[in-house]
């Protein structure tokens, strides 16, 4: 049975000449799991905002949307705020009160739905989600794998009929993302919830859809099952983005379907694959002799009588190294990078920059062509109606990125998608040419093409002597382009290695294709890596 179906849409913001979205056209059945990608800016955010009549954005629209057979301009206020739920990239722009039980209950109460009805709903979804030990706190109190649980929670628990999902994992350490897709995929099994998500994060989503949805310049460009669209993307850039095993299947040049689980992934290497060479010779690294950044046992809470964010951190960044650091959603990251740039005091320790403690840095001399810090909120950055004029303000040459943000010039900041507000941002970051840069999840709403352009300013920095922390959930972005990643756990460093080593020896903090490999291949964390090993030692007889 169809609960939505889009036909010939056309969306175009005030005063830009392209269309955001042009001529789309698709269906979507009930029970259907439907994941849309595309490279930062092709439109994707714009058409799911489009989807939810409340969420849609001021501009010219033709063609139609239809939600069980009838436009959803017609719907009545109740149906369309209950029957199509949303969820949104950043779960603190969604949650609108301060306890946890109330925010589950705020749909329901404005729906004018009866107290013991709301009760009854409310503890059957906070047990479904395994909310209960959290009922009672307070949203602030929640990481970020938890507020979004919540979002999810809150919007189901008015029973729509469709749940359409914007990025809801990019703010997600792994371990968190990967329960909320767990949740995902149990609803729409358990429940035939129909759903159309968009995300850059793949490895998991993909495995689990029913049909894969690509846009391009605006445009729906492929629409169908994973496995079919995956294999009409050799020689994409949006092949990047794809699961590992799907990744390999394709650089391989391998013939039949492409696997797109770890499990299936194994599957064909150990199959079609020899084993006498299990792994590349490691190639050694020597932190360099001169610091960069320096903390020794540092302490930081935010007030007297809050628990410690950061306890005791030690940590040694050489001069001219990529460093990133994991870890869960609240153990202190960010905090960490905070403190180091000076915007907050730890009430014990020492922090050093190049040497020199950071109160020996006077009248902003930290700011001038030193450090520069790019925050997890980019919006924060913006103080301008146009990215021309946040830009002219700062000095920054967009001639010398190697991206291209010059169609974005005379657009409102706030107009920009996720991954274009983070461009933006990072142009003006560079602008004061630091030796330091301190970047808090770079990659946040980046598509994979536009990652490869982020890891690449980085080690061209890095070749300029830019030493550069990043703060990081993205495993495959720190496995490609980090001289040293390390875990952070409890508000300290618990361990720090190169890549190899580092994923290596992690079993949820790792890439794809470590799991994929291991035990057969050995420091295999890359699916360049993995590629060689397996032209290294060749094909079996008779493989595919």
């Amino acid at each position: 049975m169809e609960i939505l179906a889009v036909k010939d849409l056309t969306f175009s913001y005030p005063r830009c000449g392209a269309p955001a979205v042009q001529d789309i056209s698709f269906t979507l059945e009930k029970g259907e799991f439907a994941v849309l990608c595309g490279a930062t800016g092709s439109g994707k955010s714009t058409l799911l905002r489009m989807l939810k009549r409340e969420l849609t954005p001021l501009g010219e629209q033709s063609g139609h949307i239809f939600f069980r057979g009838n436009d959803i301009s017609s719907l009545d206020e109740r149906t369309s705020a209950a029957r199509i739920g949303f969820v949104m990239q950043q779960p603190e722009q969604q949650i609108v009160t301060d306890k946890v039980w109330h925010e589950l209950a705020f749909g329901l109460e404005n729906l004018g739905v009866p107290r013991d009805e709301i009760a009854r709903r409310s503890a059957e979804m906070a047990s479904y989600f395994g909310i209960g030990e959290w009922y009672d706190k307070d949203v602030s109190e929640l990481s970020g794998g938890q507020k979004q649980l919540l979002n999810l929670a809150a919007v189901l628990i008015m029973q729509p009929d469709i749940l359409i999902l914007d990025e809801p994992t990019a703010q997600l350490d792994p371990i968190a993302a990967s329960d909320f897709i767990t949740a995902l995929r149990r609803l729409n099994r358990d429940m035939s919830l129909t759903m159309i998500m968009a995300e850059h994060r793949l490895e998991e989503v993909v495995p689990i859809c029913d049909r894969l949805m690509i846009m391009e310049n605006g445009r729906l460009t492929e629409n169908g099952s994973p496995g079919q669209v995956i294999s009409r993307l050799r020689g994409r850039p949006l092949l990047r983005g794809m699961p590992a095993a799907a990744r390999l299947h394709t650089e391989l040049e391998s013939s039949g379907d492409c696997p797109l689980t770890v499990r299936d992934g194994r599957s064909y290497i150990e199959e079609n694959y020899r084993c006498d060479t299990h792994s590349l010779p490691e190639e050694s690294y020597t932190v360099p002799d001169s610091p960069a950044l320096t903390f020794k046992d540092v302490f930081f809470r935010y007030d007297r009588y809050s628990r410690d964010v950061l306890k005791g951190l030690t940590l040694n960044v050489g001069k001219g190294e990529i460093f990133c650091i994991l870890g869960g959603n609240g153990s202190g990251k960010t905090t960490a990078l905070s403190s180091a740039a000076g915007l907050l005091k730890p009430y014990k320790g020492t922090i050093k920059v190049f040497g020199r403690k950071l109160k020996d840095y006077r009248n902003r001399s930290l700011y001038r062509e030193c450090l520069a810090l790019l925050p997890q909120d980019v919006q924060t950055t913006f103080l301008h109606n146009t990215v021309r004029e946040e830009l002219s303000e700062c000095g920054a040459d967009i001639s010398s990125l190697p991206y291209d943000i010059s169609h974005l010039l005379d657009k409102h900041p706030y107009d920009l998608s996720g991954g274009e507000q983070q461009l933006t941002a990072l142009a003006k970051v560079l602008a004061s040419k630091p030796k330091l840069l301190l970047l808090d999840e770079p990659t946040k709403g980046l598509d994979a093409n536009t990652k490869s352009y982020m890891a690449e300013i980085i080690r061209r920095l890095k070749a300029d002597g830019v030493t550069t922390v990043i703060v990081t959930h993205d495993v495959e972005f720190a496995a490609e382009c980090a001289d040293r990643c390390a875990m952070f756990f409890g508000g300290q460093i618990v361990s720090a290695g190169t890549p190899v080593d580092f994923f290596s020896r992690s079993s949820f903090y790792t890439t794809a294709v470590s799991r994929m490999t291991r035990g057969f291949f050995d420091g295999a964390v890359t699916v360049s890596q993995a590629a060689e090993l397996c032209r290294i030692n060749g094909k079996k007889e008779g493989s595919r």
